[in-house]
């Protein structure tokens, strides 16, 4: 059970660093952004928000109180991401990814529970 659980949550953090990371330095992701609608300073947010999010699911020693919280942030981020590009009618292979990414997220949350039962 650990092994999943690592092995997801590796998996979703390393996803949002590098999430993280293009949000706040790549041209073509931060021009994207903006294409969406989105203005700069919500995406500085979100990218510092992703940054937290990893430290808080990576760290064993938080309370779990808080690692409920950053999971739902995590799904929350996913969820905007599939309306944003639904409707800016981006191709549908965005939606699946960030699915995916839902079900990693969960798989993690489920075997976090798991671990510490």
């Amino acid at each position: 059970m650990r092994t999943i659980y690592w092995i997801s949550t590796i998996l979703i953090s390393l996803f949002l660093l590098w999430s993280s990371y293009t949000y706040i330095f790549s041209k073509a992701t931060i021009r994207g952004i903006r294409e969406l609608g989105f203005t700069d300073h919500f995406r500085v947010q979100l990218g510092i928000l992703k940054l937290i999010a990893v430290i808080i699911i990576l760290t064993p020693q938080i309370p779990i109180q808080y690692k409920e919280w950053a999971y739902s942030g995590i799904i929350l981020f996913f969820i905007t991401a599939i309306v944003a590009h639904t409707a800016h009618k981006d191709p549908f292979i965005i939606t699946v990814i960030n699915i995916t990414l839902i079900g990693i997220t969960i798989t993690s949350h489920i075997y976090l529970h798991k671990t510490i039962n």
